[in-house]
């Protein structure tokens, strides 16, 4: 040992589990970290338990998923429970193992983009034109069944722009687009997210060219904005000319007719004067 100490061999260094992930709650993988190897060959052995579970597992599968990976096909994966997963570094000084990494497959699903990205320009004849963007699930997520319920963002944005344009689609698989601008080259992307886990990486990116004679404003909207400003103005008008008249009544009230003492006027009403005169 002694020996080796001075030939500068050690034993490995602690390994670190840097990531699971789930592409649909079937299945899920794990990457780890090597540390330095101490100057002699080491190996790598993850092991796992489920918590409330005393029985050690080895990883299955070491080769489906890359280098410093395990793989957990559907036979070993199960769903709300808890995983402990260790790694350890082994070579002929000794052993290191990694901090335990506590998973729960339903919280660690990272779906693949969604697929089938298109765009199509459409002309309804009683309509605006807009753009139609439709796509599809990612393969291996269960939509369908309601196992599995996701969400979709697609951003777009003008090919020489900087700056994207994003929507939210939650649940839904097309999506249409007004506004745009003419004679432009409009690039797309769209990544999903599952109810508990993460988001997807974004898909390729898709292209469409708009054409120059494609309207840009809706003038449909700005109509109802001008019928909608006039009925207010109109509304505000009666509403002040209504409460001008109030207040004047008030400033203002009626003179009262001028009162005799005495003098009846029903009697002048009435044209007899002999009466009038004789009430004095």
């Amino acid at each position: 040992l002694y020996a080796s100490l001075l030939n500068g061999q050690s034993p490995p260094e602690k390994p670190k589990l840097i990531k699971c992930r789930s592409p649909g709650k079937e299945t899920f993988t794990c990457w780890w970290e090597p540390g330095a190897d101490g100057g002699l060959p080491t190996n790598y052995t993850l092991t796992y338990h489920k918590e409330g579970e005393t029985l050690i597992h080895e990883c299955p599968d070491y080769k489906t998923g890359g280098p410093n990976s395990c793989y957990f096909s559907k036979k070993y994966t199960s769903i709300w429970k808890m995983y402990v997963i260790t790694v350890s570094a082994i070579n002929q000084m000794g052993i290191s193992s990694s901090d335990p990494l506590y998973v729960d497959v339903t919280y660690i699903v990272e779906p693949e983009p969604p697929m089938n990205l298109t765009l199509e320009l459409k002309h309804p004849e009683d309509r605006k034109p807009y753009l139609w963007i439709k796509w599809s699930p990612p393969t291996l997520t269960d939509v369908k069944s309601g196992w599995f319920s996701i969400q979709y963002e697609i951003r777009l944005k003008p090919e020489k722009a900087t700056d994207w344009e994003t929507h939210f689609a939650p649940k839904l698989t097309q999506l249409k687009i007004f506004n745009l601008y003419p004679g432009q080259k409009y690039l797309v992307q769209i990544r999903c997210k599952p109810d508990h886990g993460y988001w997807s990486e974004w898909s390729p990116e898709s292209s469409i060219q708009i054409p120059n004679d494609f309207p840009v404003k809706d003038t449909s909207m700005w109509i109802f904005v001008g019928v909608l400003s006039a009925v207010i103005c109109l509304i505000m008008v009666w509403a002040v000319a209504l409460k001008g008249y109030s207040m004047v009544t008030c400033i203002l009230p009626p003179v009262p007719g001028p009162k005799i003492k005495g003098f009846d006027i029903h009697l002048l009403e009435i044209s007899q004067p002999s009466r009038l005169v004789s009430v004095f």
